[in-house]
C-alpha cells in the first residue's frame, strides 16, 4: 500500500522531480503535500515545526517572518500550479503553512493553543465559509491559492483568541 501517488498534476510530476525542484519542495510543504489521503492536513502538520521556529522570536519578527511566507507564497503558488499545469492542486500546501502561521500571530504559545489552531483553521480551511468560498472559486493564480488560507486563518485565529 503506497501513500504518495506515482505522479502529480496534469505535468504527471514524479516525486522526485517535486523534491528536487526547490520551488515544487516548498509549495508542496517540504515533501508533506505529496500524500495521497489530505494533503491539506499535512501540510498543516508541516506547519508545525515552522510555528515552533517562528515563535521562539519576538511578536514583530514572528509577523515579519508570517509576512514573508506568505507574500513569497503568492510566487512560491504560482510558479508550483504552471510547474504541475494544474490551478490548485491539492498538494500545493505552502498555502496551510502561510495560513496556519496566520491562525498562530492571534494567540500566545500555549500547547492548548497549538492544537486549538490546529483544529479551527483545517476546520475553515475545509468548510469554507464566505466570503472564503467565494475567493477560493473566483481569484486565480497564486494569490487565488493563497488568499483562502490566509482568510481561513484569520478567521481561525480570531476564534481561537476569542476562546483562549
Amino acid at each position: 500500500m503506497n501513500i504518495f501517488l506515482e505522479n502529480y498534476g496534469n505535468s504527471k510530476l514524479t516525486p522526485k522531480q517535486i523534491l528536487t525542484d526547490p520551488v515544487l519542495f516548498l509549495a508542496f510543504g517540504f515533501g508533506s503535500g505529496l500524500v495521497k489521503k489530505a494533503p491539506g492536513t499535512m501540510g498543516t502538520v508541516a506547519a508545525i515545526p515552522v510555528y515552533l521556529f517562528c515563535v521562539q522570536f519576538n511578536f514583530w519578527i514572528y509577523a515579519g517572518l508570517t509576512l514573508i511566507a506568505t507574500v513569497a507564497g503568492v510566487w512560491i503558488c504560482d510558479i508550483a500550479a504552471k510547474k504541475l499545469d494544474e490551478h490548485d492542486f491539492g498538494g500545493i500546501v505552502w498555502d496551510e503553512v502561510a495560513g496556519y502561521l496566520i491562525t498562530m500571530l492571534f494567540v500566545p504559545f500555549s500547547w492548548q493553543a497549538l492544537l486549538l489552531g490546529f483544529v479551527l483553521f483545517r476546520v475553515f480551511d475545509i468548510v469554507k465559509p464566505q466570503p472564503i468560498k467565494w475567493i477560493d472559486a473566483k481569484v486565480t493564480g497564486g494569490l487565488g491559492i493563497m488568499l483562502d488560507d490566509v482568510l481561513a486563518g484569520v478567521f481561525a485565529g480570531l476564534v481561537a483568541w476569542f476562546l483562549l
